[in-house]
């Protein structure tokens, strides 16, 4: 059995685009701008796709966001990913980092797995406790600041070099376990146009509240432990 890896790709405002948008309940108007790909979910991306070249691992895509999300995670297919799962739902409107976590870590109890990628942060929330907080609810080793991995199928295990205050730390853990990755994983890929083509007939299968048997009162704006009160430009 292949390797199977699961990367977080969240679809955030594209930075290159209008600037970002607040409504009065504080909320990103996400509808302001167009969405792609998280940045730094592109490394671990590009990290698990140099797995699947070098080892026959298998990518999917898990991305929480409105319905259209799915073109977003287009790209991520475009560039090798083999599947996408897109959990979208009305009532995930207004998470935070905390219900995002719940929403997160219910869907990939429904996927088999033994690798989670996710991305140091996020450009539109810069909050980067996501990945560790999977971690903690599906009680399963983290490594953070990886700047490699080097999954060993017959051990069962995967080491991984971290960034360090004093240099770099090499760490080793059973799998399935989850890893926050850095920029050092590799500059991410350009897709194809042949990876473009064969994009648009690879599978997304979305979930809702319903299917992650999730009460709607730990997720969305209700359950959200942060709420924005003010922003303002950097000086």
């Amino acid at each position: 059995m292949p390797l199977r890896i699961v990367v977080l790709a969240k679809p955030v405002p594209d930075p290159a685009a209008a600037a970002e948008r607040l409504g009065p309940d504080g909320r990103l108007d996400r509808a302001a701008s167009p969405a792609v790909i998280n940045g730094n979910d592109e490394y671990t991306l590009e990290a698990a796709l140099k797995l699947a070249d070098s080892m026959g691992a298998e990518v999917t895509l898990l991305s929480m966001a409105p319905a259209n999300g799915v073109e977003t995670m287009r790209k991520g297919l475009a560039m090798g990913a083999h599947r996408g799962v897109l959990v979208t739902d009305p009532a995930f409107a207004g998470s935070d980092a905390w219900s995002t976590t719940q929403v997160l870590a219910a869907a990939l109890r429904g996927l088999e797995f033994d690798l989670v990628l996710a991305g140091f942060d996020t450009s539109d929330g810069v909050g980067g406790v996501v990945g560790a907080g999977i971690a903690t609810l599906l009680k399963l080793p983290l490594m953070s600041s990886a700047a490699k991995i080097e999954p060993d199928e017959a051990a069962g295990t995967v080491r991984v070099r971290r960034i360090s205050p004093t240099g770099f730390d090499v760490l080793e853990a059973p799998m399935p376990a989850v890893i926050v990755g850095t920029q050092l994983l590799g500059e991410p890929r350009y897709p194809s146009l042949k990876g473009i083509m064969a994009a648009r007939s690879k599978e997304v299968v979305t979930r809702s509240l319903a299917d992650l048997e999730l009460d709607a009162g730990a997720v969305g704006g209700a359950a959200a432990r942060t709420k924005v009160t003010g922003t303002q430009k950097p000086p």
